[in-house]
């Protein structure tokens, strides 16, 4: 087995110990071997999108003056036929999105909204 040395901030490593005592795991590395089984379990779901999609993304980030989302909600606006953003604590956002278009579009959206770096949390549950 490969040994693999990663650099993580404070909350990244609670995280992961939390990970690893609430599923009674052995260490940090069977978390994060679960972690990547799981990050490759959500991206082969989010593989077959073929045709038109529906479903609800949903979205968790930092401040809302961040203008990131609206950003992609103009350039993907075509495939969102509902959008509901809401304040949480901390200075947080939650956009729920109906959407309904081609699956590749459904993805590129996904692609972008990851590579900003921004969301906390996203998630897409298709209908």
């Amino acid at each position: 087995m490969g040994i693999v040395s990663i650099s993580l901030d404070n909350e990244s490593i609670e995280s992961l110990d939390m990970i690893t005592s609430t599923l009674g795991l052995k260490g940090r590395s069977e978390a994060v071997r679960l972690a990547i089984r799981s990050a490759v379990a959500e991206l082969k779901e989010n593989d077959d999108f073929e045709g038109t999609v529906e479903g609800v993304m949903i979205i968790v980030h930092e401040h809302h003056c961040n203008q990131w989302v609206n950003i992609i909600q103009h350039r993907y606006n075509d495939a969102i036929k509902t959008q509901m953003h809401s304040h949480l604590n901390n200075g947080k956002c939650l956009e729920l999105m109906i959407i309904s278009g081609e699956g590749d579009s459904i993805k590129n959206m996904m692609r972008e909204i990851q590579s900003t770096g921004e969301a906390r949390y996203l998630k897409f549950v298709r209908s």
